[in-house]
């Protein structure tokens, strides 16, 4: 169970627009959207900022957009900001028959659809960097790079017998919300991560609607990297916590283009535990994305 969470810790409905409202100023956020994704279920999004490429912020698993707000502000001074819920997620709908990162995919690209930029990085918290694969996949001519945020630590890996899964998912089974609270307390954060936030995201985290819950950790234990990594080319960064190893090694095998950057001493939520440092490192990254793009001509 603790593998496959660590890589997890991740209704209103409007008929959809064609295309978000101007925004009047950098850093300034225009008001909430929603867009249907391929199932019908409707996503909430907000766009912040202008200019290329547009960052597409896709949180993980039993969180939402408001993870990303330390975010906000500094990127959308230079680029277009993207923030969405995720389906089953914060202000998004819930009507979905199967959490598949396929699913997820799709709130994405129909998200991007809405966007009228030429260039996307897409960047994805725990389950939002296979989320974000699976999204880039359907989004070929425009990512320009995947940057995933504590994901992609044990790419490669089989995947869980029926039986084993069954076995990490009967705690959440029996009680999802105290089970979750306490891995999210005991194993996401390090010894000096400030006591409010470790309560705040603990707390968060267990309110998900445990059906959804579940199904979205069956959905990325059963994630077919093979087949989302052979239909992506663009550079996959990771911006990892030290927490855990990232086994760099083993995932080249199966995404060429994948490079790592290691944030020490800090838990999980590395964009909300050290924002400073995060974004420092999310600014360099965009920048060397945009560089290989014109290089490359796209």
């Amino acid at each position: 169970m603790v593998a496959a969470l660590a890589l997890l810790a991740a209704c209103t409905r409007k008929a959809p627009e064609s295309t978000p409202a101007p925004v009047e100023s950098p850093g300034a956020g225009n008001r909430e959207r929603t867009v249907a994704s391929e199932d019908g279920v409707a996503i909430r999004y907000r766009v912040f900022g202008s200019g290329e490429p547009a960052l597409i912020f896709i949180h993980g698993w039993c969180s939402d957009s408001t993870y990303w707000d330390a975010q906000l502000e500094p990127f959308s001074r230079h680029y277009t900001v993207v923030t969405l819920d995720l389906a089953g997620h914060g202000d998004s709908g819930t009507t979905r028959a199967e959490w598949t990162m396929d699913a997820f995919g799709d709130d994405v690209a129909s998200v991007a659809s809405q966007i009228p930029n030429r260039r996307l990085v897409l960047v994805g918290h725990s389950m939002g960097g296979p989320v974000a694969l699976e999204a880039a996949r359907r989004l070929k001519g425009r990512v320009i790079g995947i940057v995933g945020v504590d994901t992609f630590g044990n790419i490669g890996l089989p995947q869980p017998t029926d039986r084993e899964l069954e076995a990490r998912l009967g705690p959440m089974r029996r009680d999802f919300a105290t089970s979750t609270r306490d891995y999210v307390t005991r194993q996401l954060f390090t010894p000096r991560s400030d006591p409010e936030l470790v309560r705040r995201i603990a707390d968060d985290m267990a309110s998900e609607p445990p059906g959804i819950a579940i199904g979205a950790f069956i959905g990325i234990s059963k994630m077919n990297y093979s087949a989302a990594l052979g239909d992506i080319s663009v550079p996959i960064i990771a911006i990892n916590s030290d927490r855990l190893p990232t086994d760099v090694e083993r995932i080249r095998l199966h995404a060429p283009t994948f490079h790592l950057k290691v944030m020490p001493g800090v838990g999980h939520f590395v964009m909300m535990e050290d924002p400073t440092r995060f974004n420092a490192l999310l600014e360099q990254t965009v920048q060397e994305l945009v560089a290989r793009a014109d290089r490359k001509g796209y």
